[in-house]
């Protein structure tokens, strides 16, 4: 169990703070309630953009690793479609300079067209690198315009083109900044080798005076369930020939949100999953496949992504998969099979949280999915799955032929 405490500030920041004694480290992790799917759609890729602009200095702090390398501290983030992620990790006697740098730069970021365009061009070379000069690097820029049409999570975090960037206007980045880098949209977590008091008392000191700003209300358009499906072919100078198929699944508090998290593990999981077993090893129908979740907070994928041999047409592959999927719905799965991937995933949830890092990020997700205890109950939902639960998202979710698929098809 991970223990915790929970207060908020006057001006809407909610601080959660965790004490480790077996550590000398302190974490301080703040989560902004903003991601991709927040952007405007023809300005997209800006909390992406974000996530680099954060390191390039605030008003009173034009460095920002400068004096965290002097604290012997580490930092580092992540954005999604839903979340930003901030941490910081340094020792226990140097917290009070984690809070210092994350308060300034949440006050205030050192705008200016210099920094601006120099962020600018790191994200479109990152864009042009693992999105377009690589090999399916733009799956995913084709993929979730062919799964969604209506919810904002028909881009991928990096954005829908290189334009919206390179377009990107400094009153548009400070008025997006302005409206979710502030403490009412705020999760921060101390965590490690510090007493609550202190934590929260040095929490108050540096975020207690910033102004509250606007609270992201997360109200987004429903996704329907899809009803025909679609495909999309690209020819292109890729290696093999390869496809991608997309199914709706639930949103992140559905009952059986884990049920397709385990699903995936039994189809790809290991070297003796169904997957690698059936469709790889003894059809030989692909070279290599697999399955997985995108694990969304709203509406999310199931994913199955497959290298397909030569002399292999992408019907045979498709209606391989199906296959799969039809019999597990019917026969079920083997008590050992379910166990060995129920016990895979149990040992990962708890070897993941063993870390003060790892604790730290897990209790402010938790609490953004609104309810800070599934830091600990997440693991009952796991064990107290059902093989009968498997076979019936196959039955509800896969096998209704109104996935998404996309075809990478070789010159």
């Amino acid at each position: 169990m991970i223990s915790y405490k929970v207060k908020h500030l006057n001006n809407g920041l909610t601080f959660i703070h965790h004490y480790d004694p077996n550590t000398n480290l302190c974490v301080s992790n703040i989560l902004y309630n903003v991601g991709a799917r927040d952007e405007d759609p023809s300005k997209t890729g800006f909390a992406h953009l974000f996530e680099h602009l954060m390191f390039g200095g605030s008003v009173n702090i034009p460095s920002f690793d400068t004096p965290l390398q002097k604290a012997s501290g580490e930092n580092n983030a992540f954005t999604s479609n839903d979340i930003t992620n901030y941490y910081i990790t340094l020792p226990s006697d140097n917290i009070e300079t984690a809070l210092w740098l994350e308060s300034d730069r949440m006050l205030r970021l050192d705008f200016s067209e210099k920094s601006l365009n120099t962020q600018k061009g790191v994200v479109i070379e990152e864009f042009k690198q693992r999105y377009l000069n690589h090999p399916y690097g733009d799956a995913w820029l084709h993929l979730r315009p062919l799964a969604y049409k209506t919810h904002p999570y028909q881009w991928p975090t990096i954005g829908k083109e290189i334009s919206h960037i390179e377009n990107a206007k400094l009153e548009e980045v400070i008025a997006f900044f302005e409206s979710y880098y502030n403490p009412s949209n705020a999760i921060i977590c101390i965590a490690g080798n510090i007493e609550f008091e202190k934590a929260y008392e040095l929490t108050l000191k540096w975020f207690g005076d910033i102004p509250a700003g606007p609270e992201n209300k997360n109200i987004y358009p429903i996704e329907e369930t899809p009803t025909i499906r679609v495909e999309k072919t690209i020819i292109s100078d890729v290696p093999q020939d390869s496809i991608y198929m997309a199914f709706q699944m639930v949103d992140r508090m559905h009952p059986m949100y884990f049920a397709f998290d385990m699903l995936s593990d039994i189809l790809s999981g290991s070297e003796s999953s169904r997957f690698t077993n059936i469709l790889v090893k003894e059809k030989e129908i692909f070279s290599h496949i697999h399955a997985y979740i995108t694990g969304d907070i709203d509406k999310g994928l199931f994913v199955v992504e497959g290298k397909l041999n030569s002399g292999i047409d992408f019907d045979r592959a498709e209606a391989s998969v199906l296959e799969i999927l039809n019999e597990i719905s019917v026969n079920g799965l083997d008590h050992e099979e379910l166990t060995k991937v129920k016990n895979k995933s149990l040992t990962s949830n708890l070897f993941a949280k063993t870390s003060v890092l790892n604790k730290a990020m897990a209790l402010c997700y938790s609490y953004r999915l609104g309810d800070v205890e599934l830091v600990n109950t997440d693991i009952e939902r796991i064990k107290n799955l059902q093989k009968s639960d498997i076979q019936n998202i196959c039955k509800e979710y896969l096998l209704n032929n109104t996935q998404a698929v996309l075809k990478y098809k070789t010159k």
